[in-house]
């Protein structure tokens, strides 16, 4: 069978193909693909079509419905978008250190390690900010210490986030001081790269998760939960459903952070709100 040369590209999806495979999606992971979508997972879908010397959309979908673990763990990388940055939405942080944190201690007292999930964390420009913002708390408040799981669907975005390696390009926003005390510069002068400090990626867990499973793999609670500007991607349903989810794993009054862009207006959760987009678990 003649197979893709390098420089040459399988025929336009169509219709049939898209339906098939944005229905697979949807149902898969949850993520609207409208038809406003098709250029972009076309685009996306031919890089893998060239890389696999695949002619043809359907002879790429027989392999990826028939079993195919592996071509499936690249197709949701290709379709999934890992937009993100470190302190994108700082705000949030502020409320965290100023709001959230105090009231906590006071509440609980010393009462061991606290935990947070950054849910959708893509290449882990959000859970190190979370962490660097814990350590600049944990030296004004003696005795806090801390626990991070950051879960992503996409492993090349899991696999960016655990190496913690950055253009110096992305920490523009990470304050001066904070630079100093938890990155890394690289010792080659030709990379313009920075890498998160050991002891701050240490206080780091990674796991895939797919937000479309019925439960999630945690034993216990946490205590403050962040899914910043994930769930847009989600129709109105499937966002609550998903929130919902999270609720049994956010301890009563613990909190709940979304981005800026989203909202619970209408849904039914066991939540009240503190803030725009920051929530208590009821």
């Amino acid at each position: 069978m003649p197979m893709l040369a390098e420089s040459q590209t399988a025929v336009g999806i169509s219709d049939r193909q898209f339906k098939r495979l944005s229905a697979f999606i949807e149902k898969e992971l949850g993520i609207k693909m409208p038809d406003t979508k098709r250029v972009m997972l076309e685009s996306r879908l031919q890089k893998r079509l060239r890389a696999l010397r695949i002619d043809t959309y359907d002879e790429y979908i027989d392999r990826v419905f028939s079993g195919d673990d592996a071509e499936l763990i690249h197709m949701i990388d290709v379709v999934t978008t890992n937009k993100t940055d470190f302190f994108r939405e700082p705000d949030h942080f502020e409320i965290l250190t100023k709001r959230l944190l105090p009231k906590a201690l006071e509440r609980d007292g010393e009462r061991g390690t606290m935990s947070f999930w950054s849910a959708g964390c893509a290449t882990g420009e959000e859970p190190y900010t979370l962490a660097m913002v814990l350590e600049e708390f944990a030296v004004a408040h003696r005795g806090f210490d801390y626990r991070i799981i950051a879960s992503d669907i996409s492993t090349s975005a899991l696999d960016a986030a655990i190496h913690a390696v950055y253009d110096a390009n992305r920490v523009i926003p990470v304050p001066p001081s904070y630079k100093k005390k938890y990155l890394l510069r690289s010792r080659d002068p030709a990379k313009n790269e920075v890498r998160i400090k050991r002891e701050l990626r240490d206080k780091v867990g990674f796991l895939r998760i797919n937000f479309m499973d019925d439960s999630f793999p945690f034993d216990g609670q946490f205590d403050v939960i962040f899914c910043r500007n994930v769930i847009i991607y989600f129709d109105r349903a499937t966002q609550e459903r998903i929130l919902g989810r999270m609720c049994r794993y956010l301890r009563t009054g613990g909190n709940l952070i979304l981005g800026h862009s989203e909202t619970l207006t209408s849904m039914d959760l066991p939540l009240r709100g503190l803030a725009p987009t920051v929530y208590e678990r009821l």
